[in-house]
């Protein structure tokens, strides 16, 4: 059966791959991306152009792109989910079936610059979508969550049922308010509801800012590479591919499913650490990195290790790409890119 899934984020690194993937399940999507400018919009484009299996075709400005990739199946809408009466418009023209919640301001450190700028997009733009799934209806949610909800937790690996109320960024702040707040939309409207906690993610089409891709980028060039701390610090990297496995698993689990409200992590439940990704890249680029050596800095993380074991039992979930292999996927995509 087709069905129609509202994704806000869609032209974004995990929203652009969750579109490709549903399309060619044969499912209707609505596409809601504001294209900021929080890195190059042709960048976004050519995530859209990519998506909807138009790789061929040129877009040079933003205003072409809609007319390039609407079709019967595939409807972008260029808006602000912070924007209620553009919002509104949508839902009311389209019969959704599932919302899923990719869009957000990211990023841990510019989310101590403009806090507010993150509660207003982040939060409230957040209830703005449950309102409109209220109003319209609406009964299933899939929500982005983080990792950075956890902040230093003390005990590893990170468990769904640990306390998670000492965040140590404005970004993890928002990302847990969202988890509370829309504990309240399931309970009060029963609005189903799954919080994916996504941990590290990595790939093709990644965002330029993340260390993956900027590290590639550097190396490549010759430049130094900020290296913070002394290497130490772990990540719980996860593959493109496997994020992509555990949402679509997580969307087929609450189609089936009512009176659902759960919390999952979706990681590769294995550490790396900065040192390891670092000389991991080195050896796939060929390339020793030039290193500018750096303090840590504030409302990063000293660890992430997400325990899988709910969205195994739950969901099916499976990782299947260790880190070596998933790095030398993305180098292979960015040389080509």
């Amino acid at each position: 059966m087709v069905k129609t899934y509202l994704i806000t984020g869609g032209a974004g690194f995990i929203g652009s791959h969750l579109i490709e993937y549903l399309l060619k399940e044969g499912n209707k999507i609505i596409n809601i991306d504001n294209f900021n400018n929080y890195y190059d919009i042709n960048i976004k484009i050519r995530n859209v152009l990519e998506s909807t299996n138009k790789y061929d075709k040129k877009v040079e400005k933003l205003e072409e792109l809609k007319s390039v990739v609407d079709s019967e199946n595939y409807k972008l809408e260029i808006i602000d989910i912070i924007n209620k009466e553009e919002l509104n418009r949508v839902f009311k023209e389209n019969k959704i079936d599932i919302v899923i919640n990719l869009a957000a301001m990211a990023g841990v450190r510019p989310s101590l610059e403009n806090p507010q700028l993150y509660e207003e997009v982040n939060i409230k733009g957040f209830m703005n979508i449950l309102e409109m799934c209220k109003k319209y209806n609406i009964k299933k949610v899939i929500q982005a969550s983080s990792s950075s909800v956890y902040g230093n937790n003390k005990r590893v690996p990170f468990k769904e049922i640990d306390i998670v109320d000492f965040a140590i960024s404005p970004y993890a702040a928002t990302k847990k308010a969202c988890e509370v707040m829309g504990h309240v939309y399931y309970h009060l409207y029963n609005i189903d509801m799954i919080q994916l906690r996504f941990f590290t993610v990595y790939g093709p089409r990644q965002r330029p800012d993340l260390a993956i891709h900027k590290f590639t980028r550097l190396i490549t060039e010759g430049k130094e590479v900020p290296f913070y701390g002394d290497g130490t610090t772990e990540r719980d990297y996860t593959y493109i591919e496997d994020i992509i496995d555990g949402i679509t698993k997580a969307i087929k689990y609450i189609e089936k499913k009512e009176k659902v409200y759960e919390i999952i992590n979706l990681g590769e439940s294995q550490t790396i650490s900065l040192k390891e990704m670092l000389e991991t890249l080195e050896e796939e680029l060929g390339k020793k990195a030039k290193l500018k050596k750096l303090p840590m800095q504030l409302g990063d993380v000293k660890r992430t290790n997400a325990d899988i074991s709910k969205a195994k039992e739950l969901l099916g979930y499976n990782p299947k790409t260790n880190f070596k292999e998933g790095i030398q996927k993305f180098v292979q995509w960015y040389k080509k890119s």
